[in-house]
């Protein structure tokens, strides 16, 4: 299973704007394909339950639930503390929550963490100090698995800086749990992503726009030549002598 990657929705539905379902189902016709389940206080009948109306959300275009803890409830895609468990469940996708380099040395067989709080955050407040892009930029390099930035990502310009920082993607909560238009904001935040990622093309400079490429020169073609001719393909031969008419 591919590794998450772009804006990642963290759920929380005591904040959830609407209702959980209305916001995933925006924020999925926003571009988002990776969506945590969190609300690990739910009994597991719920949360099961829960878990089965966001697959459903995302089976129309394609995209994953990871569930956080160690029961996947159904699936095969867990996202783990950074407490345990220890060695990681063999599931088909596991990630990690990870904060400085230490817990990043202790990942295993896990395909993918977050790494937080990447500025202040007002889900967890006083959580950090905030690494900021540098320090973001530093663990990145140093990380043995892809990282997605975590905490503090709300706007475009800090998808953009996450990503500039070597970050896989960003894993967002509350910019799109309390957005009024869900839908818009994770459009907003994936179209960063994906300019943030997408090669740019150099544009010839006026003077090499003006100036004829060396070392080619144009065809002129000759009286009675072809194209065929030209290529050397169907090349005429010579003519052959014949015996005068007696």
């Amino acid at each position: 299973m591919t590794p998450p990657s772009g804006v990642v929705v963290l759920t929380d539905r005591l904040v959830a704007r609407g209702g959980l379902d209305r916001v995933v189902a925006g924020a999925v016709a926003g571009g988002v394909r990776w969506v945590v389940l969190r609300e690990k206080d739910l009994p597991r009948a719920e949360r099961a339950s829960l878990a089965a109306d966001l697959r459903a959300i995302l089976a129309e275009v394609g995209g994953t639930l990871i569930v956080a803890g160690p029961d996947p409830l159904g699936g095969d895609a867990v996202h783990l503390p950074a407490a345990g468990p220890y060695p990681p469940p063999t599931h088909g996708l596991v990630g990690r929550s990870c904060h400085h380099q230490t817990e990043l040395n202790r990942l295993t067989t896990e395909h993918y963490a977050t790494i937080s709080p990447v500025w202040p955050t007002r889900t967890k407040p006083g959580y950090g100090p905030p690494l900021l892009v540098a320090g973001l930029g530093s663990l990145v390099r140093a990380s043995p698995v892809p990282l997605l930035a975590l905490g503090g990502v709300e706007t475009p310009e800090q998808v953009t800086a996450c990503v500039q920082a070597g970050a896989v993607g960003v894993a967002v909560l509350g910019a799109l749990m309390r957005a009024e238009d869900p839908a818009e904001a994770a459009a907003s935040l994936t179209s960063a992503y994906v300019e943030a990622v997408t090669p740019k093309l150099s544009k010839p400079s006026a003077e090499a726009a003006r100036s004829p490429r060396r070392g080619l020169r144009p065809t002129v073609p000759t009286q009675g030549s072809s194209l065929t001719a030209r290529s050397g393909h169907g090349r005429p031969q010579p003519q052959t002598a014949t015996k005068e008419a007696t």
